[in-house]
């Protein structure tokens, strides 16, 4: 059972929106009053959620009001498509909640920040829990409080098919990852003459390609985890948050929740599911399917809800995914990292669970049993080190069991996804899979500014959807499954040019060495192509025959550190910039002196506390292939994403269906 996890000890919580740059007291709440889910929410019909009012009643700051007392006599209504209004309770057939109080704090700028000058506020609330709308139309919610204020909000719950049309989803998310990024890795891994492309990617060949738009409820720059609430709920969230809307309350696990996809085909068709990533398996992406937190950093709280459900609150029944691969052993080890130090390898295995360490004992798992599979410590070596630089591995302390050796037996997101697809095969049967697989790094090398091996993870995850499109195909499936393939969010990637790398590294001067940089007429073509004797990686078409030529792109990053640049492969995993230099001082970054010594300094464009390079606004490519893939054309809300694969798994179903997959409509295939 999840306890319940205050995050700050202190009588006051402070908000996680002090550090945006417009600060607000409640992301979604610009009055005194607020309603989650706010206002401009859609809803799937039968999708639960919970419900929260809460009234606020500043102590202190521009907004102070009745001398920080918050009115307890607060009342709700919600009406459908112009109706009378009922009372919220009444409506939906539950209890009225007992009234809850709390105090928080936020910085109402940026000159309060820096002078500490918090802001406290008193706040009283109401939550309703696991309710649903089950009727297509438009709602509107009011809160009356104060006795002459309130707050609205206008709900659409969204006509969906209640028919299934696809009879398995495998959704692949390449986290980070943007149509530059695609271009450049094209360039890398396939042969040009004269222009003209010899082969291409199987991401080229998807017959469906359209573009989401990935901003947050409250931010217009995303994080993996709010982001994967949208894909995954059809909620927007906060920056941090993962199936919930963000209230102010000092707990992390009482926001009030949605219903996400895997909780819906759970209860209403009884598929399988699962994951895989190339992450640790607590990271955003992969929890985020089945989990609701506002606080993304509660690891080991979260690998328990993933295995046990919603403990802490009534909410859809779970008993965990039918595969789990990826990273993160220190969440299932016993000790500090994991949930009151359990060993979760053990309570998989007691739920019925093959517990697979390395890809020999993967491979070898039986189809028919759930399947959890955890390889390292921390997030996967990329594919780079795992197939060009193998000597970086034995140099890491990664083995899942522990024992401080380095993890060497290792699938990639090829081999994980293909023995997912064996397991939920089985497993689903006629009532179908959701898979989800993604290629986390691309995200994680791009922060670290490793373009090389950000790229190698994005052919990977190129490679590994062409094995699936040939899988499904050999197992008679891939006329039943609709493919879906994009990003989470994006980052300011992007190539201008190629460099002349030996030019560049005997200059010594580093506005000569800016010379070696080719830009239009003369950005020339790359030798990543191009054979070389002595060198031969044996990693087949997909990937480039050179990773580290004479001639190779220059690319460029739209929000970075300061760090030095060469344009060259790194050999060994990069760390652009360090804090603590002599004149800097802790949490103050700046050019690391280790990395790139030959090549010139880039000024960064972040405030300097930032290590790593940052997300971006950018829109993201989405590619589909298979039944319902007409719906992903055009450009759309990342939310939408969700609304589309909840119509092509006929997920338009009342809320009182029977739960064990058995609900009407159910075609079989």
């Amino acid at each position: 059972m999840i306890a319940k996890v205050s995050v700050l000890a202190a009588l006051t919580a402070t908000l996680s929106a002090v550090n945006a740059q417009t600060f607000h007291r409640l992301g979604t709440c610009p009055t005194l009053g607020c309603i989650l889910p706010p206002d401009q929410q859609d809803f799937l019909p039968g999708q639960y959620f919970d419900l929260r009012f809460e009234v606020h009643a500043p102590v202190n700051g521009s907004e102070a009001f009745n001398k920080g007392v918050p009115d307890e006599k607060f009342t709700g209504t919600i009406t459908k498509d112009g109706g009378s209004p009922k009372n919220i309770a009444d409506y939906f057939k539950v209890s009225e909640p007992q009234l809850e109080k709390w105090t928080f704090s936020w910085y109402e700028d940026l000159f309060a920040r820096d002078a500490k000058n918090k802001t406290i506020v008193n706040a009283a609330s109401k939550i309703y829990r696991r309710i649903a709308l089950n009727e297509p139309g438009t709602y509107k919610i009011k809160l009356n409080y104060y006795s002459n204020k309130t707050t609205e909000a206008t709900w659409v719950v969204r006509p969906i098919a209640k028919t299934k049309k696809a009879k398995n989803i495998i959704f692949f998310i390449g986290d980070g990852m943007t149509t530059n990024m695609i271009t450049a890795a094209r360039l890398l891994a396939h042969k040009s003459i004269n222009g003209k492309y010899q082969t291409k990617f199987a991401l080229d060949q998807m017959p469906v390609i359209g573009h989401q738009m990935t901003h947050s409820i409250d931010s217009f720059i995303t994080d993996s985890a709010n982001s994967a609430s949208a894909l995954y709920s059809g909620h927007k969230s906060t920056v941090n948050a993962m199936g919930v809307y963000v209230d102010s309350s000092p707990d992390s696990f009482d926001d009030p929740k949605v219903e996400t996809i895997v909780e819906i085909i759970t209860r209403l068709w009884g598929s399988a599911w699962g994951a895989v990533s190339t992450a640790f398996m607590a990271d955003a992406t992969p929890i985020a399917l089945a989990t609701h937190t506002r606080t993304r950093g509660m690891y080991g709280p979260l690998i328990d809800q993933m295995l046990n459900g919603v403990t802490n609150y009534t909410w859809t029944k779970m008993n965990g995914p039918d595969v789990f691969f990826g990273g993160g052993a220190e969440q299932f080890l016993p000790g500090s990292g994991s949930y009151q130090g359990k060993d979760y390898y053990d309570a998989f295995a007691k739920k019925g669970y093959t517990v697979s360490l390395n890809k020999t004992s993967l491979l070898k798992a039986d189809d028919s049993k759930k399947a959890l599979g955890i390889f390292c410590t921390g997030n996967l070596p990329v594919w780079l080190d795992r197939n060009i630089f193998p000597d970086n591995l034995k140099k890491l302390k990664n083995d899942p069991s522990g024992n401080k050796s380095a993890a060497l037996d290792l699938p990639g997101l090829k081999e994980m996804t293909l023995k997912a697809i064996d397991v939920l095969h089985k497993r689903g049967g006629d009532k179908g899979f959701f898979l989800m697989s993604e290629a986390a790094s691309i995200d994680k090398q791009m922060h670290a500014l490793d373009y090389s091996r950000a790229l190698g993870d994005l052919m990977e995850l190129d490679d590994t959807l062409k094995a699936t499109i040939e899988k499904l195909e050999k197992i008679g499936e891939l006329n039943n499954t609709l493919i879906v393939v994009s990003a989470d969010h994006g980052h300011g990637f992007d190539v201008f040019g190629n460099a002349d790398t030996k030019y560049l590294a005997a200059q010594k001067d580093d506005r000569k060495k800016r010379d070696a940089v080719g830009v239009y007429a003369n950005s020339g073509l790359s030798g990543y192509q191009m054979e070389q004797p002595g060198i031969s990686y044996n990693t087949g078409a997909n990937f480039p025959v050179n990773w580290d030529p004479r001639y190779a792109i220059a690319p460029g990053f739209g929000a970075n550190p300061d760090h030095r640049e060469n344009y060259r492969v790194n050999k060994s995993p990069r760390v652009p910039a360090v804090d603590g230099l002599p004149g800097f001082g802790k949490d103050n970054y700046f050019v690391n002196p280790a990395d790139n010594t030959d090549g010139f300094i880039v000024n960064g464009t972040l405030p300097t506390e930032e290590a790593q390079g940052v997300h971006s606004l950018t829109d993201v490519p989405v590619y589909a292939r298979g039944p319902c893939s007409d719906l992903f054309q055009g450009t759309y809300n990342n939310i939408d994403i969700f609304y589309k694969m909840a119509e092509c798994f006929g997920l338009g179903q009342p809320s009182h269906g029977t739960g064990n997959g058995t609900s009407p409509g159910c075609k079989k295939h």
